[in-house]
């Protein structure tokens, strides 16, 4: 099958040139969930309700023609496929972030019909963590845990799940209270003096969050 033709809105224009390449449904989606590292075809699945396999494979295949991301094998025992983002897919977590931040006005209350991960969560926390120092934040929810690299300027941003080792600081707090400081109803430092998180861990940026 012949690679996809990538449309374009013929403009010489450099937001018109970004949404040449990320503008399709679904894409920006992909790349939150590359931020966490390499996937696997079936997790990029499972993480995205609601894409069909064949949208999926369309859209992995045109961000591997456009340089954002790329295919590799596992060495064994793995042995399977994995995509990744590349430096310049990295480079759209700011886009990704602004966005998130815009549309954190939209985002309401949860709908009986929307799905929910718990990492869904780490972008908007990874916000409100900016200036608060470098670290690994493990982040415990009913709905899960996930964990963020705080100041990272390469590799993952975050990762689902509970952090590989031991994480310079532990939040645990309600996915009601995880929405309204992504929403930006509340910062993070006012939601740990009221209570609503929990902070453990006794390194600089869990003392840092206790007395912010």
């Amino acid at each position: 099958m012949s690679p996809r033709t990538r449309r374009s809105y013929d403009q010489y224009c450099s937001v018109a040139r970004a949404l040449d390449v990320v503008g399709d449904r679904w894409t920006l989606l992909i790349v939150r969930e590359l931020l966490a590292g390499p996937r696997r075809y079936t997790d990029l699945h499972a993480d995205l309700p609601g894409v069909s396999t064949d949208v999926l494979a369309s859209r992995l295949k045109d961000l591997e023609r456009d340089g954002l991301t790329t295919r590799r094998r596992l060495p064994p025992p793995g042995a399977v496929y994995v995509y990744e983002l590349t430096p310049r897919g990295r480079e759209l977590l700011p886009v990704l972030q602004a966005l998130g931040n815009w549309g954190s006005a939209e985002l309401g209350e949860r709908r009986p019909t929307d799905a929910v991960r718990a990492h869904w969560f780490a972008l908007p926390l990874l916000r409100a963590l900016d200036g608060e120092g470098e670290g690994v934040v493990e982040v415990r929810l009913e709905e899960g845990d996930f964990h963020v690299n705080a100041g990272a300027v390469e590799g993952p941003v975050y990762g689902d799940g509970p952090a590989l080792g031991d994480p310079d600081v532990r939040l645990s707090l309600d996915a009601g209270t995880c929405a309204a400081i992504g929403r930006g109803e509340v910062g993070l430092a006012q939601a740990v003096r009221d209570g609503r998180v929990e902070v453990t861990g006794e390194g600089p940026l869990a003392k840092a969050l206790r007395e912010g």
